[in-house]
Order: C-alpha cells, then structure tokens, then sequence
C-alpha cells in the first residue's frame, strides 16, 4: 500500500495537497517548459504565514500559489474523467503564456499540453515550508504522493480578464488519437465471457 494512502486511513491523516505541473511540447509550444502551481488554499500556506497567497515546496520544486479551481477527476460509470482546469487571469500570467506559445503554431492555445495532478499530505511536505525549517506535521518524503494523475489539454474553453478554463482529457481519449487495435472476445477470453454482452 501506498504511504499516503495508509496514511490517509489513519484516524489523524492531516490535509491532502494537491499540487498541479503544466508542461508544454517543444514541437507545439517552442519549448518544453514546466510551470509549476497550486491554488493556495491549504490549511499549510494559511498557518504559515497568515496569508493564503503562498507558494509551496515540494520535493525541491517550488509550486507558485495562484487562484484556481479543478474538478471533474471523478471517474464515473466506467468512463475517463475529463476534468476542467479553471486559473485566474487577472494577472495576465496565463495569456502572455497562450501569446507565446500561439506565436509557434497559431491558435494552439496550449492544446497538447501535459497537466499533472500531483497530491500528498502535508506531513511529507519539504521543512523549508514551515517556520525554523522543521515540519510539525511530520517527517518530508519527496516519494509520498498519491499516484499522479496525467492529462492533456484538449482545448480552451474560456478565456477573459478574470479566468482561463481548460478542458483536461487522458493521452488516449483525445480527438483523432488511435492505440493499437486489438480485439476481445468471448473465444479468447473464456474467463470474462460472461461480462461480455
């Protein structure tokens, strides 16, 4: 078992942060760069320093607090999730990124990009997020975290001063994207013949 998950059924399990990487394509986007973030609203970056406003250290990476929503990774009646990933533009960080990757291949929009859910407890989060360098929670370990949960962005769905809304599929469940072909049934597969309808 998984050391965050055992230790997420504990009775005192601490509180899960989720954490997000946006990697662009050096074919698509110019560059391969990772742009590292969370939304800052953790019980960690508030006792901290009494702001939520926080960037977070995570097995030497820093993640740069920026308002976002995420939701829909719920896998429901055996299909793949297709999560949205809402960040707020009010800085204009996320357009001056779509500007430039835009320039390589116009109207991209970061389509292809890969996204990266990465989630553990605070209890294994880097001392250098705590006050005096030592974390009260527990002991840091870069290797606990949940499984990470890859996308890619399938498109833009909303951009304006406020917010940019990407619309996240799995590698494989992107438009005009093939895996190898291979048949199932009930002859070669005796055993889940009567799954089979």
């Amino acid at each position: 078992m998984a050391k965050p998950v055992s230790e997420t059924q504990s009775i005192n399990p601490g509180s899960v942060i989720e954490l997000f990487e946006l990697t662009t394509d050096a074919a698509l986007h110019g560059s391969t760069t990772t742009y590292r973030f969370h939304d800052g609203s953790n019980s960690i970056t508030y006792e901290s320093t009494q702001s939520p406003h926080r960037n977070i250290v995570w097995n030497g990476n820093t993640y740069v607090a920026v308002p976002l929503e995420a939701d829909g990774f719920k896998y429901a009646n055996g299909q793949l999730p297709r999560p949205t990933l809402t960040i707020s533009n009010v800085t204009n960080l996320i357009t001056a990124i779509l500007l430039n990757v835009n320039v390589v291949t116009p109207g991209n929009d970061l389509t292809g990009a890969v996204v990266t859910r990465v989630r553990t407890l605070a209890r294994f989060l880097d001392a250098v997020n705590f006050a005096g360098n030592t974390n009260p929670y527990g002991t840091p370990d870069p290797t606990a975290e949940y499984a990470k949960e890859i996308y890619k962005i399938d498109r833009k769905s909303t951009e304006n001063r406020a917010v940019v809304q990407f619309e996240l599929a799995a590698a494989f469940d992107l438009a005009n994207i093939r895996i190898p072909l291979r048949v199932c049934t009930k002859e070669l597969f005796p055993s889940i013949g009567s799954f089979v309808q």
